[in-house]
């Protein structure tokens, strides 16, 4: 690439396009393998992997489900969800500029010149998509709601009472890393103000966007964690499912 820097201008799109790649892969395997997503009253727990949840496949593990069920659905329920965090995250504006350099090096680093000969934003295809960003916000809190839910559940131990174990608490952060990404978003933190000419006349909307603030100036932060640790819960979900290690109760 054309550029008088001298540095490793090229080891951060690389360890970007390496991370965003291996979440990818690990997600579309884990995806297909339609097993090992949930463990349920047999083992004293009730944990479900976010990629899986809500289950509405209509095979779903007994005990995974919500109360509704796509009966004509069989393939893996993953494939129903995770369409949904996917393209939040695939729309969202931090991760435009971190896929953009990493992959399309457009441009790959500040002084370094675009490997593009033209420019188009994003008003051609596959680009326009980017458009749907704020739609897939509006499903990504649906979800977090629900990933919310998980986590109390998770604290009840069938069988056994109420209490707490290693998965519970792995369920409840996933959750709340995934709120705090969800709230820093751009989107959300537009509808709030973004419109507003002068917020002494919407004191209510500069009260939510005042509180948003605070999660968008550590966007980037959330995004980046949020996502290692959602492939983590499914890991760990995954691990206690097929009986590799044991979900500890701490109390």
């Amino acid at each position: 690439m054309a550029t008088l820097r001298t540095d490793r201008w090229w080891l951060q799109p690389v360890v970007t396009a390496s991370i965003l790649t291996a979440f990818v892969v690990y997600s579309t395997w884990a995806a297909f393998q339609n097993a090992n997503y949930y463990v349920g009253a047999a083992a004293h727990r009730d944990l479900i992997s976010p990629f899986y949840s809500p289950c509405l496949a209509g095979d779903c593990v007994p005990g995974a489900g919500h109360g509704f069920a796509i009966s004509a659905w069989t393939l893996s329920p993953a494939l129903i969800i995770l369409i949904f965090p996917l393209g939040f995250r695939l729309t969202c504006y931090y991760y435009r500029r971190s896929y953009y350099r990493a992959f399309w090096w457009s441009p790959p680093a500040c002084s370094v010149a675009d490997a593009h000969g033209s420019y188009s934003g994003e008003s051609r295809f596959p680009l326009f998509f980017q458009n749907a960003h704020r739609y897939f916000w509006y499903f990504g809190l649906v979800l977090n709601v629900i990933l919310t839910y998980d986590a109390i559940r998770a604290f009840h131990q069938p069988g056994i009472g109420w209490g707490v174990t290693v998965g519970t608490i792995v369920l409840t952060v996933n959750a709340a890393l995934l709120w705090g990404y969800s709230l820093g978003c751009h989107a959300g933190r537009h509808i709030c103000g973004g419109s507003v000419k002068s917020f002494h006349q919407s004191p209510l909307r500069y009260k939510i966007w005042k509180f948003l603030t605070p999660f968008n100036v550590k966007h980037m932060n959330f995004a980046w964690t949020s996502l290692i640790f959602v492939a983590f819960t499914d890991i760990y979900v995954r691990l206690v499912a097929s009986g590799a290690i044991t979900d500890y109760r701490l109390f």
